[in-house]
């Protein structure tokens, strides 16, 4: 047992993902009308067999056979000679089987009618399909915001599931090609699990009405208390007036977003600045841009605390350019000067390609000055 243990430990072999809903409840419930023309076909198939060995004396093979064409009403004839009263009893077996055959397809045709074994049943494969996501975003209410929002999404080959409570949901996902969706109150316990937020990176509520996004925000924080998840939810809302906004964040939300203030902001820039245009394109909303902008959080451990910029020698060593920085008060200095020293609780703002902004956070994530940085 061990040794199999750790020959799929080597192989990385991984059990298949399972939601934490599967619906098999309700999927046996909707078949449960199928039971009884189950249970008469095997009962005809058994008499009928049993009949032709008594009867007419057939081996099982060729009873069981002849009781199949007989009852499926196929016509392929007799394989052996039948007996009067075998004859008899195949008109019966005949007759019969008709009766089952029509009182299962009335039975099929009414549940197919019904459309809820269907529903059941692509639900269940896209709560299996959701349950193989890592690391993805549950976006909450389908509106222009979500339909923009997943756009960038799958451009930049971020993963997530929309979760809306419209009936046409399925329709809306194929307009706008959502891969992932649920149809669920997006603030209930049952939509937190379809859309397997215990593996979720973060949860987006982008309702126009504030109540909703309270109670989702509420919602996701009970939640995460309750699976005892070490590291907590990326929770972004949005919010019309500065009121909401600090409402919000007090609720729990790490990001409140303010689209008319947004693009007042964008539309001034560019206004004064019209070249701000292309490079806000090219740097900030393109994942396959050659440089990046990010915010470095320095850890309370970190070396390079109390330390001046130029004595880190980040730009030397990993290739990435401090643009920024922003106090533990959230005041931000821009282009700061070298002698400015990292104080706790402080954000460098960084510019520089994805592999020297990750190599720049380990660094300043440990506890003593690397060996290598030394010497630069």
């Amino acid at each position: 047992m061990q040794m199999l243990k750790k020959l799929k430990k080597f192989l990385h072999w991984r059990k298949s993902a399972k939601p934490e809903i599967n619906l098999n409840t309700e999927l046996y419930t909707h078949l449960a009308p199928f039971r009884l023309p189950i249970i008469l076909t095997v009962l005809m198939m058994l008499v009928g067999t049993l009949g032709y060995i008594v009867i007419d004396g057939f081996s099982l093979s060729d009873a069981i056979y002849q009781t199949g064409i007989t009852f499926t009403t196929v016509g392929f004839g007799e394989i052996a000679p039948i007996s009067e009263a075998g004859r008899i009893f195949t008109i019966t077996l005949i007759i019969l089987g008709f009766g089952v055959f029509s009182f299962a397809v009335g039975i099929l045709v009414e549940v197919l009618n019904r459309g809820d074994l269907i529903r059941i049943i692509k639900e269940r494969k896209m709560l299996y399909n959701v349950a193989r996501l890592k690391n993805h975003y549950v976006i909450c209410h389908h509106n222009q915001y979500t339909i923009e929002l997943t756009h960038q999404f799958r451009q930049n080959q971020i993963p997530f599931v929309v979760v809306d409570p419209a009936k046409n949901l399925e329709e809306i996902a194929k307009e706008f090609k959502y891969p992932y969706y649920i149809q669920e109150e997006p603030h209930t316990e049952i939509a937190l699990a379809k859309s397997h937020l215990s593996s979720a990176k973060g949860i987006i509520t982008l309702s126009d009405n504030i109540p909703d996004n309270i109670a989702i925000i509420a919602s996701a924080r009970l939640y995460e208390k309750e699976i005892k998840r070490r590291r907590p939810y990326f929770i972004m809302t949005n919010a019309s007036t500065q009121s909401d906004i600090e409402k919000l964040k007090k609720l729990g939300a790490d990001s409140v977003i303010s689209p008319t203030k947004l693009m007042a902001q964008r539309i001034s820039a560019v206004s004064q600045r019209p070249e701000m245009e292309n490079i806000l394109e090219e740097f900030l909303y393109k994942k396959d841009t050659p440089l990046d902008i990010e915010e470095v959080k320095i850890p309370s451990y970190s070396w390079v605390l109390f330390k001046k910029l130029k004595d880190i020698r980040l730009d030397h060593y990993v290739k990435v350019n401090i643009v920024g920085i922003r106090d533990d008060k959230g005041q931000f200095f821009p282009m700061p000067e070298p002698d400015t020293i990292i104080t706790q609780g402080s954000k460098l703002l960084v510019i520089g390609n994805g592999v020297s902004i990750r190599q720049a956070k380990k660094i300043v994530r440990k506890q003593e000055k690397p060996r290598e940085l030394k010497y630069v």
